[in-house]
């Protein structure tokens, strides 16, 4: 007869999510996760397959839970700039803030450590950018379609180049927790939509 779980398998992977996020991927051994989740190496096998299966796991889960605030904002009736540029201005105070700098995000953080050498996980991440240029990209047609946006301005473009600022502040804060950098290169970013 076959031994019933003596574990959540959800709580388990929230537990790893938080322990990758704060630790990255190659930092957090299978003894880091047996003793943080509180679970046997073999039911964790059992479960999860290798580590490498559970971070890819964690990393779909934390996908799942992305910010619900972006769609929120930028799909909101009215005025779009304005809204953009809270979205820009937030990501910049986030990175570099002491309660966020140090974890950063679980995407970004994706990218520079595997997304050179793992497929699954840079394929993970491109999905994760596809989804936010995606948003910002129908944003900033709106925005032309309300006349907030030049006729001469790209929407994909500037789209692109908002994603690219965002990780990148991300990436920075993780090293500095000078404000001031993050801001200006905001503020400059932003400087292109008017």
């Amino acid at each position: 007869m076959a031994r019933t779980k003596e574990f959540d398998p959800d709580t388990a992977l929230r537990a790893a999510l938080e322990l990758f996020w704060r630790r990255g991927y190659e930092a957090t051994s299978m003894a880091d996760l047996v003793t943080h989740l509180g679970i046997g190496r073999a039911s964790l096998y059992a479960t999860f397959g290798s580590k490498h299966e559970l971070y890819l796991r964690a990393l779909d889960r934390y996908g799942q839970n992305e910010d619900p605030r972006l769609t929120r904002e930028l799909s909101a009736p009215g005025p779009v700039l304005p809204a953009v540029r809270a979205l820009v201005r937030r990501f910049a105070d986030e990175s570099t803030a002491e309660a966020t700098r140090a974890r950063g995000c679980l995407v970004t953080n994706t990218a520079v450590e595997l997304g050179p050498h793992d497929r699954d996980a840079a394929r993970r991440v491109e999905r994760s950018w596809d989804t936010l240029e995606t948003l910002l990209h129908s944003a900033l047609v709106r925005a032309r379609a309300q006349g907030e946006l030049p006729e001469g301005r790209d929407p994909l473009a500037l789209a692109r180049m908002l994603l690219v600022l965002l990780q990148g502040l991300r990436v920075v804060g993780k090293a500095c927790a000078d404000p001031t950098r993050a801001r200006d290169a905001a503020e400059q970013a932003l400087a292109l939509l008017d």
